[in-house]
């Protein structure tokens, strides 16, 4: 935990009670700093007055004691509506802060890696603390994934902090300064809270705020909003801009072509050695990853061997069985369809178990991908309308659940490789929420997990349950 003792004789106002805003009181609280709290979900406010918290009523906060609200992200406090605390905190001209921001102040000695982007910041997050870690360099990974920034441990001066920022952290920060901002990559999203792409694009460019000589970006230039970023980051004096890109060399920049990681004075490395980071979009994290630990002084061949020793995380593309020669991945973490279209660009000969709770468009922007799918599993609320969208583009059969659906793709896969059609992949990666059969899609992937672990004959692969 994170000692707040600095912020000694401030008062707040904590927002949000779940995973990030508990952890920010019980920091407060260890250190003992006034605060009181609130959640419009009953069990989250029993939570925190287990821990000593004191609830505040919304109506009646007495803002001029306050220094400020600390809000979880997830809250909207502006669009499309505020939460009335935010609404009332603004009024009475207090600042919005999120937990990054306390860390920062408690911690200011210490080095900070952001990485911010639409799609690839959890792997870029876990893959740069794991050759950290790998290296000898003392660090802690958190922020939007993980633990919370309170949850971590205390560093010392030469600690790193590497930290996954949403766009809903980025716009409640005051003084964190990230002294290696890595940008992904943009796409459209979280429209309805930031109003339209520009102010999506905008809330994302608080990573390099506070940003002084010496200190570096990595930016992902393979789309026109980062291309536009680049160049407005790269004009700034002082700041040492990389840029990352595939299938193109980039000067002063780390590239991917043909299989292979290229540096900017031309060290190679060969990603058919780095099985847990399948993908394009893998390789511009681990890319991204290079660019940053090498500004942070880690060897290269330290770098090359924490690639290939990496894990993955869990839910994404995660190999969790085989079966003979057929492998089963977990990839419940792709919610939506740009996120299933990973998956998809990265195999072939796929026994694909999809449904949930359906986004916007359901399946159709991945008909690009359908040539690779021997076969399709539909599960949950969106069988009818993926029926619908499939019908004569690829072979499917309604299933219902998940364990209906893993066993039917289990049994077709394995008459297939009988019947001599060679090895296939069945993939769980389902382009929609999981509330309609599962608590989360964490929930959803264990299942799919264990259900894999044990069909007959399997083998598990990757980590532990």
């Amino acid at each position: 935990m994170i000692d707040l003792a600095v912020l000694e004789g401030s008062s707040f106002v904590v927002l949000g009670l779940a995973r990030s805003g508990l952890a920010t009181v019980r920091a407060l609280l260890a250190a003992r700093i006034d605060c009181v709290v609130w959640d419009d979900n009953a069990p989250a406010r029993e939570a925190a007055v287990a821990l000593g918290a004191t609830l505040a009523d919304p109506a009646a906060i007495d803002w001029s004691r306050v220094d400020a609200l600390i809000i979880s992200p997830g809250i909207p406090n502006l669009l499309p509506e505020p939460h009335p605390v935010a609404a009332a905190a603004r009024a009475a001209g207090k600042p919005l802060i999120c937990d990054v921001e306390l860390l920062a102040r408690a911690r200011p000695a210490a080095r900070y890696v952001g990485i911010t982007g639409t799609n690839g910041k959890s792997t870029t997050t876990a893959l740069i603390g794991h050759v950290l870690e790998g290296a000898g360099v003392p660090c802690q990974v958190g922020g939007n994934i993980g633990r919370g920034a309170l949850d971590l441990a205390p560093l010392g001066d030469g600690g790193v902090y590497v930290l996954e920022l949403s766009s809903y952290q980025l716009e409640l920060l005051e003084t964190f300064r990230a002294h290696v901002a890595v940008w992904l990559n943009v796409t459209p999203d979280h429209i309805d809270r930031h109003g339209d792409m520009m102010g999506y694009v905008a809330a994302k460019e608080h990573i390099f705020d506070r940003q002084k000589a010496r200190d570096c970006a990595v930016i992902g230039v393979d789309d026109d909003y980062s291309r536009a970023v680049y160049d407005k980051i790269v004009a700034r004096h002082g700041i040492a801009c990389v840029p990352v890109a595939l299938d193109r060399a980039v000067a002063r920049g780390v590239s991917f072509h043909a299989g292979l990681l290229v540096d900017a004075d031309g060290y190679k490395v060969d990603f058919a050695e780095v099985p847990t980071l399948p993908g394009d979009h893998n390789a511009q994290n681990a890319a991204c990853a290079w660019a940053a630990c090498r500004w942070l002084g880690v060897p290269r061949d330290r770098i090359a061997e924490g690639l290939r020793s990496y894990p993955g995380l869990p839910h994404r593309q995660e190999q969790v069985a085989a079966v003979g020669s057929v492998v089963y991945i977990n990839d419940s973490k792709a919610t939506n369809a740009d996120a299933t279209a990973r998956a998809l660009s990265s195999y072939r000969d796929i026994y694909w178990i999809l449904g949930g709770q359906a986004k916007e468009g359901g399946v159709t922007p991945l008909a690009a991908w359908f040539d690779r799918i021997r076969h399709a599993f539909l599960i949950g609320e969106a069988t009818e309308m993926f029926a619908d969208q499939l019908e004569g583009k690829l072979p499917y059969s309604r299933c219902g659940d998940l364990q209906s659906a893993l066993d039917a793709a289990h049994e077709r896969a394995q008459r297939d490789m009988q019947e001599g059609k060679g090895p296939g992949i069945v993939l769980l990666s389902p382009a929609c929420a999981s509330w309609d059969q599962w608590r989360s899609y964490e929930h959803r992937g264990d299942a799919f997990r264990a259900m894999a672990r044990a069909l007959p004959g399997a083998q598990s692969l990757g980590r532990a349950a």
